[in-house]
């Protein structure tokens, strides 16, 4: 399985769009077999999970997203893991065993570090968090 993680520094980043990279994992038989971090190409509507989906990703994890990126990520079969947080080394272990759950999303309502599209508020309220 290609999942894929939303990645500021050493952690897994709060929003899956405004993060700075993503790490790309490949885990097979329980195993990582190749991991590599990758450049966040821009945060734009859609166009995020078009980007993975043509990686081969088919699970993205992160601290947050909205219904309407939920909505794209479902679109490509892309299944999708929120209020997730912790080390990328723990996340990868805890997803490696099958411990690894999903929460309400984490999503800030702020401009979200200045990756990507910059913008001073979130697209979704908070009536768009969902739970997973």
């Amino acid at each position: 399985m290609r999942i894929a993680i939303a990645t500021d520094g050493n952690f897994v980043s709060e929003h899956f769009g405004r993060c700075p990279f993503y790490t790309i994992v490949d885990i097979e038989e329980g195993k990582v077999i190749k991991k590599e971090v990758i450049e966040n190409p821009g945060h734009q509507p859609g166009f995020i999970p078009q980007f993975l989906h043509e990686h081969k990703v088919e699970c993205i994890i992160c601290g947050g997203m909205g219904t309407r990126a939920k909505g794209f990520f479902d679109q490509f079969g892309i299944q999708t893991l929120v209020g997730i947080s912790g080390s990328i080394d723990e996340v990868i272990e805890k997803f490696q065993n099958g411990t690894l759950k999903g929460t309400e999303s984490f999503c800030n309502h702020g401009a979200g570090k200045g990756y990507g599209r910059d913008k001073s508020t979130c697209d979704h309220s908070g009536e768009d968090k969902w739970e997973h």
